[in-house]
């Protein structure tokens, strides 16, 4: 196998994913028998500076340049090669957030990342203006908010768009979207696969009444199906990935998606009436509906890379609160001389949580470093809340980390599943969340109180799912749909590892969630009480 893939690398017969999430960019390459053979990863965190969640751009450029020298060692490490071409490339990245450019393509204003909570007036606004639930982190929002808040950027510019459009742009030269990704900048219409014109309409109407010129349409970026055209790596582009100059221009690319559309991809989870739960720095849950729903304010529409709707629950806080509190018991383990790799404390901690009580014991924690739009709550105070009766073990306390970190998620899914009535044949399960074998799997479906899958390929996550667009964007049949593609090409033989919560561990996640929901007037307490971002 080893010499298939050395001979694979040689002849350019790979695809290459590259996705830059929250806390890494990861980049996964696969051969044609879409195995995981290479990666490399650059790990990066969030600042929060000025107001404002955000990334420099100088680290993004040297991310992508880091994570990709990495993936080349690991090429030549395994296989004696240095690659110089891919059968094809494609990126994704974290979704929506606010990239604005002028016609050059300069950047006029600091990237402001999905974790941002401050366009709540302008989401209310178009939620109402469009009968289409608009969250505050969606692109449109952002640009809307600039609108109201008269930036002084606004008179330079040309383009906006999301951090995959904008690496793909800087490899490619082209300025498009994946229409998933598109669909999380601005409002979709599945039956022509691009931007609603209505919706549209309604925009610059808002910019005409606000005095300002420019046209939605033409700073937007164009939208593309899976499988599309999306250009090919130039010369300039193949500098900027593989500054020593080896890497050869021309490859063909793959249309720019999100990460919830490479998270559905990753688990086959694109038909309707499947979905998939993405949990790590924040968690979200993607169902494919073949209906119409309601407007919610906590469902998102978007959809699938081929442009099947999606209704999307979007968490902007999971698992940071869990980190946080494993680093602090490992530097208590430090302090009395008992080290131990943080690899290996996870598992030990997680797998003890397991054998807490049910409910927590009443302990209860939220998880809320930053706003969170399901609960409205437009900033974040990390609590952790006991009565003095409480069962204050140390496996409670990881439980209810552990819990806390799907409750907001089940909040907005009961609205999905209760109110609209949508059904749910599959839920498949990925990302640092679900690395512990069935801990995880056993909460979710606890909170879910539903079967839950993990795939053997689980882990390699967004960056794989990436690099199975970019597979199906040269190596698939003639008119070949991406969920026929995926079911018999990639995921025909795929083992996996399904979950079922048992009687006592629903009811016990069900008491939870109700303690849950009445202190959250706590949470909104801290939030006006306690000074910090």
């Amino acid at each position: 196998m080893s010499m298939d893939n050395k001979r694979a690398i040689e002849m350019g017969e790979t695809a290459l994913g590259i996705e830059f999430g929250s806390t890494r960019i990861k980049a996964s390459l696969i051969n044609k028998n879409h195995e995981p053979i290479a990666g490399g990863d650059f790990t990066w965190e969030n600042r929060f500076e000025h107001g404002v969640w955000t990334y420099h751009t100088e680290e993004i450029h040297e991310g992508l340049q880091t994570c990709y020298k990495r993936l080349v060692a690991d090429i030549e490490s395994k296989y004696g090669v240095v690659p110089t071409r891919f059968g094809a490339i494609g990126i994704s990245a974290m979704m929506h957030g606010y990239l604005p450019f002028d016609a050059d393509w300069n950047q006029l204003t600091e990237f402001r990342t999905w974790r941002n909570t401050i366009t709540g007036e302008a989401a209310e606004e178009l939620t109402k203006v469009f009968d289409f639930n608009i969250p505050q982190r969606w692109s449109i929002a952002h640009l809307y908010q600039a609108v109201l808040n008269k930036e002084a950027h606004l008179s330079k510019l040309a383009h906006f768009t999301t951090l995959a459009g904008y690496i793909h742009h800087c490899l490619t030269g082209v300025n498009a979207l994946g229409v998933g990704e598109a669909s999380g900048m601005f409002p979709i219409d599945s039956s022509i696969n691009d931007y609603d014109a209505t919706m549209l309409d309604a925009f610059d109407r808002k910019l005409d009444e606000k005095g300002y010129s420019f046209r939605i349409r033409d700073v937007l970026p164009k939208v593309l199906v899976a499988g599309a055209d999306a250009g090919c790596l130039t010369e300039e582009g193949a500098r900027f990935l593989d500054p020593s100059g080896k890497l050869e221009a021309g490859i063909p690319f793959a249309p720019a998606e999100g990460d919830a559309g490479t998270g559905m991809v990753a688990t086959n989870s694109v038909r309707v009436r499947t979905g998939n739960v993405s949990a790590g720095t924040s968690d979200f849950a993607m169902i494919v509906v073949d209906k119409k729903l309601g407007v919610h304010r906590e469902l998102d529409m978007v959809t699938t890379p081929a442009g099947r709707p999606v209704a999307m629950v979007h968490c902007n806080n999971c698992t940071s609160d869990i980190n946080a509190w494993v680093d602090l018991l490992a530097e208590f383990g430090g302090l009395i001389g008992a080290d131990i790799d943080k690899g290996e404390l996870y598992p030990k901690l997680f797998n003890l949580a397991m054998t807490g009580d049910k409910d927590c014991g009443g302990l209860l924690s939220f998880n809320y470093f930053s706003g969170e739009g399901v609960t409205d709550l437009d900033a974040g105070r990390p609590l952790f809340i006991r009565t003095p009766d409480a069962k204050f073990t140390l496996a409670n306390f990881m439980r209810t980390h552990i819990m806390s970190a799907m409750a907001t998620l089940k909040i907005g899914l009961d609205i999905l599943t209760k109110e609209e009535q949508v059904p749910i044949d599959a839920i498949y399960g990925h990302g640092g969340f679900f690395k512990t074998p069935e801990v995880g799997q056993r909460v979710l479906s606890a909170a879910v109180d539903a079967p839950i899958s993990v795939m053997e390929t689980a882990g390699e996550g967004g960056p794989y799912g990436m690099a199975l667009l970019a597979a199906f964007t040269i190596w698939r049949d003639d008119k070949e749909a991406l969920e026929d593609y995926l079911g018999s090409k990639v995921f025909g033989n795929a083992t996996s590892v399904t979950v079922s919560a048992d009687a006592d561990e629903v009811a016990g996640f069900a008491s939870f969630l109700e303690s849950y929901k009445k202190a959250l007037d706590v949470e909104r307490a801290a939030i006006t009480s306690i000074g910090g971002n």
